[in-house]
């Protein structure tokens, strides 16, 4: 397919690319770990110099794909349980999940900046049960709203809190558990140290130099999530279940054994309290 759209994103919004990127060079391999056919087709349509601004790198693309599979999984978890329920996608970008793990009854809401909003408009147009909403993911007073509240809702934040400052992930977390009582939030969070490389210009891939992150959280710290708000109840850790190549015998150790199991890349599960019953 020829290209069709030459995308204007600087800074974050510019990493939706990136990580597109990598899952199209995931989902070509002949043994790909995710199988993402419209991130395929959505780098064939962009014209942009993917490969010398992003790099080929097998590694980052398989941790891409790892990162990305735990989302998947809690998402097509919460289909099963909640077949009409609603999926909202914080700074969601170009992500693909819909054309993965979609049921064919759910309702997906994607709220993201203006540019990201128009760019994905552009490329992945919206339809019946899927809407786009041009806002601050951040401000739940801009997009709350727009969720219909007879439905479970399930939140998910990949690839954005880490570039957000302390004060307003928490400040985030505590807006989403009381304002969704019985929902959850799907988040990930880069260690402290591959945080600290961005924050100093050193982590860089070909011609790419990644955005500074502001906030990082190690695996061990992540029941420090609950004390955003007491609406928050649980906490869970999503691992992922599958690795080829040289990450498969690495990844238990990376899961289990420190420091490694404590300074790894996380992805958390948040459950928040019900609504309670008159």
């Amino acid at each position: 397919m020829s290209s069709t759209t030459r995308p204007d994103l600087t800074a974050v919004p510019e990493t939706t690319l990136w990580t597109l990127w990598q899952r199209a060079v995931e989902a070509r391999r002949p043994d790909a770990l995710l199988h993402d056919p419209k991130a395929v087709e959505l780098v064939d349509r962009i014209d942009y110099p993917f490969a010398d601004r992003f790099g080929t790198s097998a590694l980052q693309s398989r941790l891409q794909a790892l990162r990305v599979g735990c989302f998947d999984r809690e998402v097509a978890d919460f289909l099963a349980r909640e077949p009409r329920g609603t999926v909202v996608c914080l700074g969601e970008g170009l992500e693909t999940q819909f054309w993965r793990v979609d049921n064919g009854r759910a309702h997906w809401l994607s709220v993201d900046l203006p540019e990201a909003v128009a760019l994905r408009e552009e490329l992945l147009p919206p339809g019946p049960r899927r809407r786009h909403l041009a806002a601050d993911a951040t401000d739940l007073s801009a997009w709350a709203d727009e969720v219909d509240r007879d439905r479970a809702v399930l939140i998910t934040a990949q690839g954005l809190l880490m570039y957000l400052p302390p004060a307003r992930v928490r400040d985030l977390i505590a807006a989403c558990a009381e304002r969704f009582p019985g929902g959850s939030l799907v988040l990930d969070a880069v260690p402290r140290w591959f945080a600290r490389l961005t924050r100093t210009g050193k982590m860089r891939t070909a011609g790419y130099r990644a955005p500074a992150m502001p906030w990082a959280m190690d695996a061990h710290e992540r029941d420090k999530l609950r004390t955003a708000s007491p609406a928050v109840t649980a906490v869970r850790d999503v691992r992922p279940t599958a690795a080829r190549g040289l990450l498969a015998p690495l990844l238990p150790l990376t899961l289990t054994v420190p420091p490694l199991s404590t300074h790894r890349p996380t992805v958390t599960v948040l459950d928040f309290a019900a609504r309670p019953a008159h």
